[in-house]
Parts: C-alpha cells; structure tokens; sequence
C-alpha cells in the first residue's frame, strides 16, 4: 500500500514539474543580441567598374564605344590596331560590374562580382570578364575582378524566331573579384560602443541595455533603435572578446507590431499574430459583368447603291451573387478573422478589398502596407 501511494506521488510530481516546464517554455521566447542588433560603424562597401566581356558567340553588343573600349584594351597589351571598326562587332560586350565588399576584408581575399550589360548585348553566357578595375565612392581603387561569366539562363535562336529562359544579360563571376588592400574598421569610439537594432523597438531596446548593464558593463537605450555601451577599462584593447560577451546574451522577445501587408500584384496577404478588430460587419458579394461582341453581315438592299459591311452587336450580362454577411465581434483576433472569411469563401484578391475596407472604417486594429 505505501508502495502504491509512493508511486502516486512521483507520479505526480513529475507530472507537475514537466507542466511546469511546458508553461516557462511557452511563456517567454528568447532572443540573442547578436541576431537583432549590429554594431555602429561596422557595414560594407559597395564597388563598381566598368569593364568589357569578351568571347562571345555573336551575342555581343554592337555600340561603338564597346569597339573604341575594345581598341583601348589592345594598345594597354601592347597590340596597335588604326582603327576600332577593326573589332568585329558582337563577340564582345560593355558591362557594368559591380560587388558588395564585408566589413573587416583584408587583401587577397576573394569575393563575387556581379556583371551587367550596358547596350544591345543579346547574352554574356560563356563570355570572360577582362581585368577590371572596381572603385570605391571616393574613386579608390579597392578590387580587381575578372574570370567566366556564369548567367544561369538560356537563350537560342534560329531562322529568325528566338527562345530565351532566365536573364542572360546579367550574370556573376564567382570569387571574380580580389581586394586590393584591407579594410580598416573602427569599433566604436575611445570608451563605447552603439548597437544598433535591426528594427527599432523602444522595448527591445529598453531590455537589451538592463540585460548589458545587469551582466556586463553600463548600458543605456539613446532611442528606439541604438543602446550606448560603455567599454570597460581591461576590454579598451580587446573589444572583439567584450562584443563576444555581449552578442551571446539573451533577451526576452517581444509582441510584434500589429500589421497587414498587402500584394495586390500576386494576391498575397500577410497578417501579424497581433491583428485586432473593432466591431465591424462586412458584406461580400460579386457581380459578373459579361460583354459579348458578335459579328454579322449587313447586305445593301437590292437595286441599292451600297456596300457590304460587319455591324457588331453588343450583348451585355450582368450577374450579382447573393451576399453574405459576416458578423466581427470586438478584439476579434487573427484566427476569428481568417475563420470568417475562409467560411463566406472568399478569395486572395476580395480578401485584399475587406482588409482596406476595414482599416478605412477604422475596424483594423493594425498598420496596413501594401507593397
């Protein structure tokens, strides 16, 4: 008997402890510091360059300044060519490179470059990128990009018709593109550092600087988007450990802002966990409108003076379905809105009409992008 009641109660205690678990599991998610936020100061560099691609099978360009370009690429090799219109046209193409460089790069490393055709170029598959020279805004010289071109579409033709799948004119050379020299970053200044949320959130931002200032050093949210980090005295020349410590702290997560984004090219409807409703009431229904055209010969009557001619007919239908009306009760969430509308059956495009309707009636409690 005492060995039933001692089973009981183990029972239950593990059954107790295990929903305890469920209910902290569930109660709270986490987040790092370093998946929400970035450092002031640490971003990359954009590049660009003018450069030519070569070998390709008559689906060059055919503008004058890819010859003049070509001529100028020859005399730098050494080779003299009188004129440019010695170039046969379309087995060489102007191009527009360009690549996007990490922050902390460091000479000789590699990286990809995308390169872009500037005139008539029909395709850059199977064409090389020359040695190009990639600047900075300043005009700095920071890369050098050159190799195959890989455009990932296709595009044949024959006998006058073509066939074309992907974009041909633009394609990337992968690891193309060399620095030149490093890139130096500073991090922060002489005693902090700023983060930077990825979405500004005044809460986030509030628990960010007391998880920082309760475990690490002071911290202090500026705004909504940027936590102001003091670098303690024996980090001052090892902030890569001191941002180490910091970026692997947790935070609790927090309720996103209620939004609806709208696609009304795709159809596409996206709405947050958060969407409220005022009381509201939404009639859906549709109405057809069918016009057909019908053709008919009209003959001259006889012994007239006249021409045969097509006199068109116009036939127009108009079909209005029954409407169906649908009650919202107040602080309605997302699955009440969806259910509802899901029953009237209403599709992507109608769906996107009720949403506006609503946040037009001031029913949505919710920001309503359209995109």
């Amino acid at each position: 008997m005492v060995n039933k009641k001692l089973i009981a109660l183990i029972l239950l205690f593990f059954g107790l402890a295990f929903s305890c678990c469920q209910v902290l599991a569930l109660s709270e998610q986490t987040l790092r510091i370093k998946d929400i936020t970035h450092v002031k100061g640490i971003r990359e560099n954009q590049v660009v360059g003018y450069g030519l691609v070569v070998g390709l099978q008559n689906t060059g360009d055919n503008s004058r300044h890819t010859q003049m370009t070509s001529q100028q690429m020859l005399l730098s090799l050494g080779t003299v060519i009188d004129q440019s219109n010695y170039i046969q046209k379309g087995t060489s193409a102007a191009v527009i490179v360009t690549a996007i460089i990490p922050p902390f790069a460091k000479e000789g490393d590699k990286i990809d470059v995308t390169v872009s055709a500037m005139a008539d170029a029909k395709s850059l598959t199977g064409g090389v990128l020359v040695q190009t020279q990639l600047r900075a805004p300043n005009g700095e010289i920071v890369a050098m990009a050159q190799g195959p071109v890989t455009t990932g579409g296709i595009k044949a033709s024959s006998g006058g018709s073509s066939s074309s799948k992907g974009v041909t004119t633009t394609g990337r050379v992968p690891n193309g593109g060399i620095i030149e020299r490093d890139i130096l970053t500073s991090i922060g200044d002489e005693t902090t550092l700023t983060l930077l949320l990825d979405k500004a959130d005044y809460t986030m931002a509030s628990r960010i600087a007391k998880t920082i200032t309760s475990r690490i050093s002071y911290a202090k949210a500026l705004d909504g988007g940027a936590v102001q980090v003091n670098i303690p005295l024996k980090y001052r020349d090892d902030r890569v450990t001191f941002l180490s410590l910091i970026e692997n702290q947790i935070v609790g997560a927090t309720g996103t802002k209620a939004k609806v984004v709208l696609n009304e090219r795709t159809g596409t409807v996206v709405i947050g966990g958060n969407t409220k409703l005022m009381p509201a009431a939404v009639a859906h229904g549709g109405i057809t409108v069918t016009i057909r055209v019908e053709n008919e010969v009209v003959q001259p009557n006889a012994f007239a003076q006249g021409n045969t001619a097509l006199q068109q007919n116009a036939q127009i239908q108009i079909d209005e379905k029954q409407g169906s009306l649908v009650q919202m009760d107040a602080n309605s969430n997302l699955a009440d809105l969806v259910s509802a509308l899901n029953n009237i059956g209403v599709s992507p495009t109608d769906l996107i009409a009720i949403l506006q309707a609503l946040s037009q009636a001031g029913s949505l409690e919710a920001e309503l992008e359209v995109i």
